[in-house]
């Protein structure tokens, strides 16, 4: 299997979290796409995904998987035996709809706070995010405050159980965590008042799935070319 990412972003940083936790690691090669020069915006990658976005998963077949979520459940399900999309039919729905929610409130606020309120992955990568209009900005800070609604929520549910979805670490728990890490990369900090998130946050960091696994830092390239 080969996936199309790159280390250090939040997507790519959801499915090597899933390898690490499945134990697939060594059973995948990793295409590195160059975000920052909008490679994923280029035809041979449209070729791949047409939606022009990360990570891509292709099967030894050819068969080409995009969407984090979808590439979760193909991977989680190799084995027979999924732990991180749910086992019965309440864990499926209630993972999948936390899930939601975690694009929703997370993951696509921060996005895009990122893409509209800042400057995002750079002069690349302008042309392909959005033309410029009069209410940009103003709607990239509303996305802002969005995400800290999203946090809020968020600690709320976590006062209730030990992990998003229930009593299990799920594919929900990891996109949480992913958004939260592109939160504070994009300069968005999680309020002090939201303890019970924070402390989920802190346990999460040393699951071994999560520490140990492989490219879960920017390449030194790109951490150049952001100014860091």
């Amino acid at each position: 299997m080969k996936i199309y990412d790159r280390p250090g972003f939040p997507n790519s940083s959801r499915i090597r979290i899933v390898l690490s936790e499945k134990g697939l690691d060594d059973r995948v090669e990793f295409v590195s796409v160059d975000l920052i020069g909008a490679e994923h915006k280029q035809a041979p990658f449209l070729a791949i995904n047409p939606s022009g976005k990360i990570p891509v998963l292709e099967l030894d077949d050819g068969t080409l998987i995009s969407e984090s979520t979808a590439i979760t459940e193909y991977l989680d399900h190799l084995d027979g035996h999924p732990v991180l999309t749910g086992r019965t039919p309440r864990e499926k729905a209630v993972i999948h709809m936390m899930q939601n929610r975690a694009e929703a409130e997370l993951m696509g606020a921060v996005d895009g706070y990122f893409h509209y309120a800042t400057s995002g992955l750079g002069p690349a990568m302008q042309p392909y995010v959005a033309p410029e209009w009069a209410g940009r900005k103003e709607w990239g800070e509303r996305q802002r405050a969005r995400v800290i609604r999203g946090m809020n929520y968020f600690d709320g549910v976590l006062k209730n159980t030990p992990f998003v979805a229930g009593d299990a670490f799920s594919m929900a728990d990891i996109t949480v965590f992913a958004s939260l890490d592109f939160a504070g990369a994009a300069g968005i900090s999680i309020p002090d008042a939201c303890k019970s998130l924070i402390a989920w946050r802190k346990r999460v960091s040393n699951l071994p799935s999560v520490k140990n696994r492989t490219g879960r830092d920017f390449l030194p390239e790109d951490l150049k070319r952001f100014g860091l």
